[in-house]
């Protein structure tokens, strides 16, 4: 008995030991699965969360492709600290594109990252903005007012303020973000009711949404014109701000917004001629309309290529778009995500009719032109340049399909069509001419669909940009694409996609034909279709006697569709 009292302390001991060891080897697993975890965040880029979350995603797919999600730097790492389920398309269109081949440069990530910084500084319900709306209210000097004093940084603001369809609001909405990357002002949107909830949020931790009593005046497309007191141009002439001055009295006493009114100006002569006016793309014009802290700016067209032609901005335009024919590419996949209504009317109808499909051709009919054609010439045109540049498969003029060597059948391929128009008529001729003819090649089935047709533009009905915006999407997850010439929508679309599309020309209207069925443009960038005029830069180092930009910018071109019109390329 007194030995088994004796051994018992050193068992205890003995266990202890044991406890101690086994404590010791748990510890330095932790420290070897912590060093691995640090290596793994570091490899992916800790400050980038919501790309290591992407990528892992990806990693986690089955292989198959279909729940894959692309990782995409445009978008700001702190959205993964926002709910997903707040904008379904940000985490998901990424999976419905073909992946992007064009590289995002990182000093655009930069900007964009330091743009979000001031937004979330400036931004609606902040201090600063509050100070801001107060001074605009009390109709207070505008950039070097005394508030300033402080030492912060002043907030400028540009509103925008939508105009006509839904492409033309798309493409000016871009161009007004970029614009406000040059000038370092926030952008904010008013949003009247056939815009509510289009969007998401693009900035993260703040809002783009102008509250409408905030500002004095009322805030629709009617209440601005080229006639408004406002406008920068009858500021200018009616000598209320001058070229040449400096940080003067005058300075102090100017109105407390300025409109810059770029909407476009149709001159109807023995030709069509689309003009914008005087004195907005000069820089000796920027320079005055840089002393405003607030700035009304309602367009109806892509601007965001006259903005290339300016010296002042040249600079940072080069090191934000290498490539010149993907400034709609990055930003619109950056800024304009639909929101959750018409996300799910995108995922419903892709599903349920494109996501089985081998090949997805969009086609997207606007006979709309400035001289509309009879809808058989135009079915016509678009037979024409499927056949020329085989987009469709071809028919015989029978529904027996050719005879076949039954051994060497094969599985038939699925090509889904998406007919995207306002009138059904050229959906229901596809749709009956693969309905009552076999094809030739006997093993494509082709399918033929159209989510809508409202007869209209309903550019005023919410309802209505809800399925212009959901079929724009759809159009741009297509693998080919044929659109009109001169449609905005169309530009939209392809700029999304990153997809150059084969584009109806205009009818010849003495021939009531198009000499030319259709083009593919050398970038997927959109068409400025109002030349923005330039011989009034008289001042500085403005571009002068631009008669032609093409003849002076490497990088511009006429637009095939539009003559007159420009076009961003590489």
């Amino acid at each position: 008995m007194e030995g088994d009292l004796r051994g018992r302390p050193a068992e205890a001991r003995e266990k202890r030991r044991d406890a101690a060891g086994s404590a010791a080897i748990v510890i330095i697993v932790l420290l070897v699965a912590l060093t691995h975890l640090l290596v793994l965040f570091s490899h992916f880029g800790a400050a980038d969360p919501l790309i290591w979350w992407q990528q892992r995603a990806s990693a986690a797919d089955d292989g198959t492709g279909g729940n894959a999600v692309v990782p995409d730097r445009l978008l700001s790492p702190e959205l993964e600290d926002t709910n997903p389920a707040a904008c379904l398309s940000r985490y998901e269109a990424s999976r419905r594109w073909k992946p992007s081949p064009f590289p995002v440069p990182p000093y655009l990530v930069e900007r964009l990252r330091r743009y979000e910084a001031n937004h979330r500084r400036c931004g609606p319900r902040t201090a600063l903005y509050r100070e801001a709306v107060s001074r605009l209210r009390s109709a207070a000097r505008n950039a070097d007012h005394a508030a300033a004093d402080d030492g912060q940084h002043t907030c400028k603001y540009v509103v925008w303020v939508p105009i006509e369809g839904l492409g033309n609001r798309m493409l000016s909405l871009v161009s007004t973000f970029l614009y406000a990357l040059l000038a370092d002002r926030v952008l904010l949107v008013h949003e009247p009711p056939e815009m509510e909830g289009l969007f998401c949020e693009p900035f993260p931790g703040t809002s783009w949404l102008l509250p409408p009593a905030d500002f004095p005046h009322k805030l629709d497309a009617a209440a601005f014109s080229v006639r408004s007191k406002e406008s920068y141009v009858n500021m200018l002439h009616s000598n209320i701000v001058r070229y040449g001055d400096g940080d003067d009295a005058r300075a102090q006493v100017l109105p407390p917004y300025v409109y810059l009114h770029l909407e476009t100006v149709f001159r109807l002569t023995a030709s069509v001629k689309l003009r914008l006016q005087n004195h907005t793309f000069c820089d000796e014009d920027h320079r005055l309309l840089n002393k405003f802290d607030w700035m009304v700016v309602k367009s109806d067209n892509y601007f965001a290529v006259a903005l290339f032609m300016m010296p002042m901005y040249r600079g940072e335009l080069d090191r934000m778009f290498p490539a010149k024919g993907l400034v709609f590419h990055h930003l619109g996949r950056y800024l304009l995500r639909p929101g959750n209504r018409v996300w799910r009317m995108v995922d419903r109808f892709f599903e349920g009719y494109l996501a089985g499909a081998d090949e997805r051709l969009g086609m997207h009919v606007r006979n709309k032109q400035i001289f509309p054609v009879p809808s058989e010439i135009m079915f016509e045109q678009i037979l024409r340049c499927a056949r020329e540049h085989h987009l469709l498969p071809q028919v015989l003029a029978t529904s027996e399909p050719p005879t076949t060597n039954a051994k060497a059948k094969k599985k038939n391929k699925a090509v889904a069509v998406l007919v995207l128009s306002l009138k059904p008529e050229y959906h229901d001729k596809l749709h009956a001419m693969y309905y009552a003819n076999a094809t030739v090649a006997g093993d494509v089935v082709v399918s033929v669909h159209q989510p809508s047709h409202d007869g209209e533009q309903q550019s005023d009905a919410r309802a209505h940009n809800e399925r212009a915006l959901a079929e724009i999407y759809m159009l741009s997850f297509c693998d080919k694409m044929l659109t009109t010439g001169w449609s905005t929508f169309g530009y939209v679309a392809q700029g999304l996609a990153g997809i150059p599309p084969w584009m109806l020309l205009p009818v010849n209207r003495s021939k009531m034909r198009a000499d030319v069925a259709c083009v593919r443009p050398p970038s997927v960038e959109p068409c400025m279709h109002p030349q923005p005029s330039l011989l009034t830069c008289q001042h500085g180092a403005g571009p002068r006697h631009l008669d032609d930009p093409v003849k002076h910018v490497p990088f511009v071109r006429h637009c095939e569709d539009a003559p007159l019109g420009l076009r961003l390329f590489d």
